[in-house]
Order: C-alpha cells, then sequence, then structure tokens
C-alpha cells in the first residue's frame, strides 16, 4: 500500500476542516433562518462548491456569483468601474460594494459575503497572497475583514508545480478564512 504524501495528508485534514466548518455554518444558518448569497473572485465558486457539500444547505444557499473577471464584477454584480479604479480590485471597498450588490440582486437572501483576492504569482507584492472579504446584511453597515492568505508549507520556489500548489493552498485557505469569518458573525 503507498504511503500519502504530506501533500495529500494536508489537503486531505484542509478538506475535512472545510467540511467542519461548512457543517456549522449550515446549523448556525438554520437556527437564525438566514438565507446566504456569496460573490466570489479569488475563490471562483470554491465557497459555495464546499457549502453545497452539506446536506440540507439548498435551504440556507441562494447562489453565488463567480465574478473572477473585473469586467463581469461591473456587468453582473454593478461594482462600481470607478471604485475598482480607485481602490484597486482587491480591497475593502470593492468587497463591500459586492456584497451589498449581490445581496441587492437576491431579494429572498438575508445576508451576503463577498471575498476578492491575489492569489499569485503574478501580483504586485502588496497585494500578493492578500484577500477581502465582505459580510452585508440588509440596512446594517457590512462588516470586513483583511485576509492574509498562508500557502501552508508549500515551497516557494518559483517551479511550475510550486506555483499551482501555493495557489491551491491559498484558495483553500481564502475558503476557510472566509467560512469561519461568517460563522463568527452569525453566531
Amino acid at each position: 500500500m503507498t504511503q500519502a504524501s504530506p501533500l495529500e495528508v494536508s489537503m486531505t485534514r484542509s478538506q475535512q476542516e472545510l467540511d467542519r466548518v461548512a457543517s456549522q455554518l449550515f446549523q448556525a444558518l438554520e437556527q437564525t433562518g438566514d438565507v446566504l448569497v456569496l460573490a466570489e473572485s479569488c475563490t471562483a465558486g470554491l465557497i459555495a462548491a464546499t457549502l453545497a457539500r452539506v446536506p440540507g444547505m439548498s435551504r440556507r444557499l441562494a447562489g453565488s456569483f463567480v465574478v473572477y473577471q473585473i469586467d463581469s464584477k461591473v456587468a453582473w454584480l454593478g461594482v462600481s468601474a470607478e471604485t475598482i479604479q480607485q481602490y484597486d480590485v482587491v480591497s475593502r471597498e470593492v468587497a463591500e460594494s459586492m456584497a451589498g450588490q449581490a445581496l441587492n440582486r437576491t431579494p429572498h437572501a438575508t445576508i451576503a459575503m463577498s471575498i476578492t483576492g491575489h492569489l499569485g504569482p503574478d501580483a504586485p507584492v502588496v497585494l500578493d497572497g492578500i484577500a477581502w472579504v465582505a459580510i452585508a446584511r440588509r440596512s446594517i453597515e457590512a462588516v470586513t475583514a483583511r485576509l492574509q492568505l498562508n500557502p501552508d508549507s508549500v515551497s516557494t520556489t518559483s517551479t511550475t508545480d510550486n506555483l499551482y500548489r501555493i495557489r491551491h493552498a491559498r484558495q483553500t485557505d481564502a475558503v476557510l478564512q472566509a467560512l469561519s469569518r461568517l460563522l463568527e458573525e452569525i453566531v
């Protein structure tokens, strides 16, 4: 029998942690009766996919706007191009706008969460591994958080394989941190 590689073991642990937090979030949403809508950029739908693994989540997850490109943020969500130009696409202001617009476009949702970030490798140094999360409710100011995404123990050597591993690790960390922040806001 072959033994799992350290990366496979790390991925399994990450998946178990994601499933645990997603399950806890589902229970919290069930208790509050909230319906969640997402607006995802750097996670490219992975938050919704993680939540959708939980049985019964369709009662609490309205859906997700996957707005990976700037043009999609503007066209699909109505994020102001001027806001993006003034503050950058990876910013508190854009995250707030994404969450607010997702909530506005989903009348049956009661809470929205957005995420925008830069996973690298070609990110400007000040944005590399940075993401912003915003959580919005109707008639309440959005709560935002800046996330530092951790590539875990992945080597930062610039090989193609390592660049994929860094992105994967950062994307997984973004999902975990975002779900954890949302859970904190709900409970």
